[in-house]
């Protein structure tokens, strides 16, 4: 038997079809299933009503529209008969719930701080009606119609709607269930008055802020669309992947075969997430430049030799020869500076023109950790009549300014910092030897506190955090470690390398030490900047001073001095 919400709702005379159904699925449904009647929604002027909603763990989210009475469609009309005769739908059932439920996602997000990503399926119950099982409708599919000969294997039926239906990346974790509870049920629990609380909420308050401030990259990309070849020249969360993606957008819906390419591994699944979400007109190839490699026929190899010389120049030798219906009209890529000037030369050859085609670059070259970008050898591979115009992205819409201090010296006097003033940043003061350990309390501190596990990421400069290495020895970072990330199951563990491009509400940055100080600096700017709402930095303050050098000075001369065993905050640091 599901749990339910409210335990004993209160149906009206004519909710008797509301609670035939209700009480059908709170008797079939498992017992950790959570089951929530007539969901009332405000999404900013518009009013909204779930007749019921399903979370069913491992499973996903079933929104459901009842409708009781014998109903019926014709002509694209909908009827529905009752003891008062039969009278006219405005609209469709399905639309109803469509439109209820996408407004629940958008609710749901700025309070829980996380986007609902899990499977969810638009179901019409129709208790009383003997729905015919041949019905098809190109926007109404049969599975997610349950009649009245359907009812008793109700629970069936919804799962096989969810997971045959349902729009999403995976199933829902108990965990997101159990926090999704009170946004529905409206119960404020007990409410107590510490400054953590406070912070929690002024974050939230931010980052829906930032998130409505993104489309303004909008304009850029409007006003440059007549422009073949740019180069989007931004520091960190200026919005350069968001504008990657829906300039691959724009360009597929026009009908042109384009390639969305990028270096890591961890950009890589996160731009294959959000383009798995279109329906339609999506890029022929999305992912890393090396994987498009790969599916061209170029052998696979090892060595950093291999893929930084050996590779480009096998695709080189490819790309003049590709039947026409193959090759690119459009490339784009996003952390443009991780490209090396033969890894251009050899997309270039993929593509119709290679002289005139559309390219789009969006680079940060402060970020050019891996030190491959060469402007000037990359021009060449472009020619002075195909250069790429350099557009500059001056806005910082990721980061609260609190945040943004801590990597100032990095990006352009002109970038403006649109986030709000944000929360103070933490420093938690370690040794090298101990900061993975004394990070791994941080977690258990900001847990404490009321974030929640998928709203941080735990990120070292040095050797991987156990978590992390445990995968990559598991040989599970395709399968299970970059997945669970883009479903958002729970706190991350990651590399400050992997997570260019990517961000969380909180970043631990554990400075384990560096392998190379001449790109430190470079380092520590990617990791300052992937937190939207709280950074923590552990580490030794003396490693950070030697590191920062003259590129941030006082990058941590505001931050807060922390101590993650304490139940209290120390005074700023001075």
């Amino acid at each position: 038997m599901a749990r339910c919400y409210p335990q004993d709702p209160e149906f009206t005379d004519k909710g008797g079809a509301e609670k035939a159904v209700f009480e059908a699925l709170r008797d079939a449904l498992p017992e950790d299933a959570l089951l929530f009647h007539s969901v009332q929604l405000r999404d900013g002027s518009a009013e909204h009503e779930i007749d019921l909603l399903v979370l069913w763990p491992e499973v996903g989210i079933a929104a459901i529209e009842v409708k009781g009475g014998l109903v019926s469609s014709s002509e694209g009309c909908w009827y529905q008969s009752d003891a008062k005769g039969k009278h006219r739908l405005k609209q469709s059932p399905m639309a109803q719930v469509q439109s209820s439920a996408h407004a629940l996602k958008d609710v749901l997000y700025p309070l829980m701080g996380t986007r609902v990503t899990s499977r969810m399926a638009h179901i019409v119950v129709l208790p009383y009606t003997p729905w015919p099982a041949d019905y098809t409708s190109v926007g109404f599919p049969r599975e997610l119609i349950i009649d009245r000969g359907q009812m008793p294997q109700i629970a069936q039926h919804v799962r096989s709607a969810i997971e045959n239906q349902g729009g999403g990346l995976a199933g829902l974790t108990l965990d997101f269930a159990e926090r999704m509870v009170k946004h529905l049920t409206s119960s404020t629990g007990p409410l107590g008055g510490d400054q953590a609380e406070v912070d929690y909420a002024q974050a939230l308050g931010n980052e829906q802020v930032q998130e409505t401030l993104t489309a303004r990259q909008q304009i850029l990309l409007s006003a440059t669309r007549s422009l073949p070849r740019v180069r989007f020249i931004g520091g960190a969360g200026s919005g350069k992947t968001w504008m990657a993606l829906a300039k691959a957008r724009e360009l597929s819906k026009q009908g042109l075969r384009v390639g969305l390419f990028c270096y890591n591994k961890g950009l890589g699944h996160y731009l294959k997430s959000e383009v798995g979400t279109w329906r339609q007109n999506k890029p022929v190839h999305t992912g890393e430049f090396h994987e498009y490699a790969r599916s061209l026929g170029v052998p696979d190899g090892s060595g950093q030799e291999y893929f930084d010389v050996a590779m480009p120049a096998m695709l080189r030798e490819i790309g003049p020869g590709l039947d026409a219906g193959l090759k690119l009209d459009a490339v784009i890529v996003d952390e443009a500076q991780d490209f090396a000037p033969d890894w251009w030369e050899a997309l270039l050859s993929c593509t119709v023109d290679p002289t005139g085609g559309r390219v789009y670059a969006f680079m940060d070259s402060r970020q050019d950790v891996y030190r491959r970008w060469d402007g000037e050898a990359v021009g060449e591979s472009f020619g002075a009549a195909a250069a790429l115009v350099p557009i500059h992205v001056d806005d910082n819409l990721r980061n609260t300014r609190r945040i943004a201090q801590t990597f100032k010296g990095f990006i352009d006097q002109a970038s403006k910092l649109l986030g709000g003033d944000g929360i103070p940043v933490r420093f938690v003061a370690s040794s090298t030897e101990d900061s993975i350990d004394t990070a791994s309390y941080c977690v258990d501190a900001l847990l404490d506190e009321g974030w929640a596990n998928n709203q941080i990421a735990l990120l070292t400069t040095n050797k991987r955090h156990p978590v992390h290495q445990g995968h990559f020895e598991d040989g599970t970072v395709d399968s299970e470690y970059w997945p669970e990330f883009h479903r958002r199951d729970g706190e991350f563990y990651g590399h400050v390398l992997g997570f260019k491009g990517l961000e969380r509400s909180v970043v631990i940055l554990c400075v384990n030490g560096f392998k190379d100080m001449g790109r430190a600096a470079e380092m520590l700017y990617v990791g300052f900047s992937r937190a939207r709402s709280l950074l923590v930095v552990v580490g030794d303050p003396d490693l950070l001073d030697e590191a920062c050098g003259h590129e941030l000075p006082q990058a941590l001369s505001k931050a807060q001095l922390w101590d993650p065993h304490a139940t209290q905050q120390l005074e700023p640091a001075p």
